[in-house]
């Protein structure tokens, strides 16, 4: 099994600022993928941003230029880096990993989720 821990989510003002991060562990061989994904109340989950294992980066377009999202490959862990925050981006956040595990099977994981206030 995979288990991932979320921090950082919180109240700010809009305008400000700040940072997600995911870190996955247990019995992991590979990770094929690597992502945030928000939930605002009453629509759908959407991606915000993703890395995969290829290193390309896929951004929702009302995040692009505002969001960076990083990985630590060693550590296994995922940031998102908020910026310039705006009240539409208040939602829960999760993140999201393709892992390859034991029996060469490959999987999604999500996180418990992290909620995103922005206050105008």
């Amino acid at each position: 099994q995979v288990q991932l821990v979320e921090s950082g989510g919180g109240l700010v003002q809009a305008g400000g600022s700040l940072r997600l991060s995911c870190a996955a562990s247990g019995i992991i061989f590979s990770i094929r993928a690597m992502g945030w994904y928000r939930q605002a109340p009453g629509k759908q989950r959407e991606l915000v941003a993703e890395l995969t294992g290829g290193g390309s980066t896929d951004y929702a377009d009302s995040v692009k230029g505002r969001f960076t999202i990083s990985r630590d490959n060693a550590k296994n862990t995922v940031s998102l880096q908020m910026n310039s925050l705006k009240p539409e981006d208040t939602a829960v956040y999760y993140c999201r990993v393709v892992a390859v595990t034991i029996g060469d099977t490959t999987n999604n994981y999500w996180g418990q989720g992290t909620q995103v206030t922005v206050s105008s």
